[in-house]
């Protein structure tokens, strides 16, 4: 069976859990686009941030225990990053949107060549992860 680009050997990459910034500028909502597309695309799984941010039992057990897992900051400050730390989630993989060279700023029409720019970041940044059956995400690039 041949692999595909950017899912586990079993096709399983769906379990990724994706974990966005939903800022109030464009890469904090360019984090959150790419993350609802990727989730549509199969090859994660948007999962709520606040409610880990919100210490909700459920929400952090769930983030703790998923063996791949991504945080995506929009920028710097690391909302995203800080809301795990703080939770005592550690981090599986990580991506700063404002590091692949998009400014930071609040036009909030995004375009689909910077979403899709991201999306391929992501799915860089979760190579190697391990995902159920002891496979792991492997991409093409």
């Amino acid at each position: 069976m041949s692999e595909q680009c950017c899912e586990t050997p079993s096709g399983s990459s769906g379990n990724v859990m994706i974990l966005a910034c939903s800022g109030g500028s464009n890469v904090g909502q360019l984090s959150n686009q790419a993350a609802v597309e990727l989730t549509k695309e199969g090859f994660g799984k948007m999962f709520c941030l606040a409610g880990i941010g919100a210490h909700l039992s459920g929400f952090v057990q769930s983030a703790k225990d998923v063996p791949a897992m991504i945080a995506i900051d929009g920028c710097s400050i690391g909302c995203a990053k800080a809301t795990l730390e703080h939770a005592g989630v550690p981090l599986k993989a990580y991506l700063v949107i404002t590091d692949l060279g998009i400014e930071k700023n609040k036009n909030f029409d995004l375009d689909s060549e910077t979403i899709e720019k991201v999306k391929a970041a992501v799915k860089e940044a979760c190579k190697g992860l391990p995902v159920e059956g002891g496979s792991s995400v492997a991409c093409c690039s």
